[in-house]
């Protein structure tokens, strides 16, 4: 594998930077013949961008037949390395469970008190 992703990262600007000015290019000689197609470039302020730019939505579309005939033939395959971290342990937290338990019997012991007046209650309505 490491001996093919210098050719995966040729492959891959060639299709993503290349292939677009390319296309673009060939456009502007089909369409305005040679001579202006060179003058065209010459003559801009940023000449590969604006093929680049010009020349997208056709290698977008070659990219995408090329993947139809075989997935990642246009739109290479980038490898990825992923990691998975181990579940972190629930810290034990002493302190904080013993404040928790304190709290929770002085609620329990005033719904105590409140059940016993409840009762009494009832009992002296009865």
């Amino acid at each position: 594998m490491a001996e093919s992703q210098p050719l995966d990262s040729l492959r891959l600007a060639l299709m993503q930077e290349v292939l677009p000015m390319g296309l673009a290019f060939v456009d502007r000689v089909r369409r305005d013949g040679p001579a202006k197609a060179v003058e065209s470039v010459a003559r801009g302020n940023d000449p590969l961008g604006d093929l680049r730019q010009q020349g997208e939505a056709a290698a977008r579309e070659v990219r995408e037949r090329l993947d139809q005939i075989s997935p990642g033939l246009g739109n290479p395959v980038v490898s990825v390395q992923v990691e998975v971290d181990d579940p972190v342990e629930p810290q034990v937290r002493l302190e904080s469970d013993q404040g928790d338990s304190l709290q929770l019997q002085d609620v329990l012991e005033r719904i105590d008190g409140r059940l016993q007046r409840l009762d009494a209650l009832m009992n002296k309505v009865s």
